[in-house]
């Protein structure tokens, strides 16, 4: 049986002693961002082929849209379940599972013969996508101290490399043999390569060492607030800022199809977004190893909020290419801002679990955002709506934040500097 395999152990205790931010650390965190760049494949498969399954079903933007719905809602459930697994397994048996996952749930959308059938299949590729978000952000904090932020937040990248390669890649093979024959071959690439690399990051990491959480360092903010309180104050920034995310990210293609510029354009507007989008996630890790891990979702929120109100005034095809990589400079950090928040601020022992049950609040902020921007199309004809519901979601999340950020300040003063970050 796979043992939980995590941090280091106090020197002395195993033969196999690990040290936090060694090399041997940044080689895991090598691997895992490979791992998370194969396996985000779905979330962004969905996206490209989103204008070809509603013509093939004869189904409303809105009806094709709850594919990424629930794919988003796997994704996040998922997050939970597989945070469990890693919390008390480890993260290589939650790697088996999600292989299995994606294995078979890309095969059965390459099948479905009805469109129910296609957004059932991508729920499942939403929980096999799941254990190469949250739970792996999670793991990855435990193997460093110094560099945590950063770490966290490259691991995170892998999510947007996929934004960056699968799209062109999942076009080209829609144009070329269809989208079912597609999804066959992403089924054969995620099985192949992840297996491979789950096999390589085992023997990194051995298998007969059990992580203690006590040796893991302790929370460094005080928010004064329950951890309960907290996740769920977490829980619904992440929704608010999620719900405004997702009106780029998944209607982007096609709301290039619609000005006339083509799902093409739309694709490599997505991809350059993803692509500006690890820019910024691995500078905002930098940014919390100095900062912190609220300060640095404030820039974050604010910025993402000041590039939608762009969407709403500008629509050519280069304003929208300089307006994509923008949103993808500007949001990138926001995510991964949530996990360093918890291990900030909760204790190391319910990182994974906690760190899934806030990206799973984010993951229905960008389900719910991703459906409600095809409603709001469907009803109006037109994204301008969409758009700037986003900009009043957003506007909540950036409150949300500021208050953390005002209590994490109280605190520091009143227990002192060694707790602010």
């Amino acid at each position: 049986m796979f043992q939980p395999v995590h941090a280091p152990h106090p020197p002395g205790q195993t033969p196999h002693s690990f040290t936090p931010d060694s090399r041997q650390a940044w080689m895991r965190l090598v691997i895992a961002v490979l791992i998370g760049s194969i396996g985000a494949v779905g979330m962004w498969a969905v996206v490209v082929v989103i204008p070809i399954v509603q013509t093939e079903f004869g189904a409303t933007r809105g009806a094709v849209s709850l594919a990424f719905t629930l794919m988003m809602f796997g994704f996040g459930l998922g997050g939970v379940i597989a945070g469990k697994i890693t919390d008390r397994f480890g993260i290589v048996p939650a790697m088996a599972i999600s292989i299995a996952f994606l294995g078979i749930a890309n095969v059965l959308a390459a099948l479905s013969g009805q469109l129910w059938q296609f957004v059932a299949a991508y729920f499942l590729i939403g929980l096999g996508t799941s254990a190469t978000f949250a739970p792996l952000m999670a793991e990855v904090s435990h193997w460093f101290e110094r560099y945590r932020g950063l770490a966290v937040t490259i691991v995170a990248s892998g999510n947007y490399v996929a934004g960056t390669i699968w799209p062109p890649l999942v076009n080209w093979g829609t144009q070329e043999i269809g989208w079912r024959y597609t999804h066959i071959g992403i089924a054969i690439v995620c099985v192949g390569l992840m297996t491979a690399l789950v096999l390589v990051l085992r023997a990194q990491m051995g298998s007969n060492t059990v992580h203690d959480h006590a040796n893991a360092p302790p929370p460094r903010v005080d928010l004064r607030l329950s951890t309960n309180t907290l996740t769920v104050l977490l829980s619904i920034a992440s929704i608010a800022c999620c719900v405004a995310m997702a009106m780029p990210q998944v209607h982007i293609v096609a709301y290039c199809g619609d000005l006339g510029y083509g799902v093409a354009r739309g694709a490599e507007m997505l991809s350059l977004m993803m692509a500006c989008g690890i820019i910024s996630r691995i500078g905002s890790g930098y940014l919390a190893d100095k900062i912190g891990g609220i300060p640095t979702l404030l820039v974050g929120s604010l910025a993402q909020g000041f590039a939608l109100v762009f969407y709403l005034f500008f629509d050519s095809l280069a304003s929208l290419y300089l307006i994509s990589a923008m949103f993808g400079l500007f949001q990138g950090g926001i995510v991964p801002s949530y996990a360093i928040i918890v291990r900030e601020a909760m204790p190391a022992s319910e990182a994974a679990t906690r760190v899934g049950i806030v990206i799973f609040a984010s993951v229905f902020g960008m389900s719910f955002g991703g459906w409600v921007s095809g409603v709001i199309f469907d009803a109006t004809g037109s994204y301008a709506a969409a758009f700037a519901n986003g900009v009043a979601w957003n506007a909540l999340n950036i409150g949300i934040v500021v208050l953390l950020l005002i209590r994490s300040r109280m605190g520091a003063v009143k227990t002192g500097p060694g707790l602010a970050t």
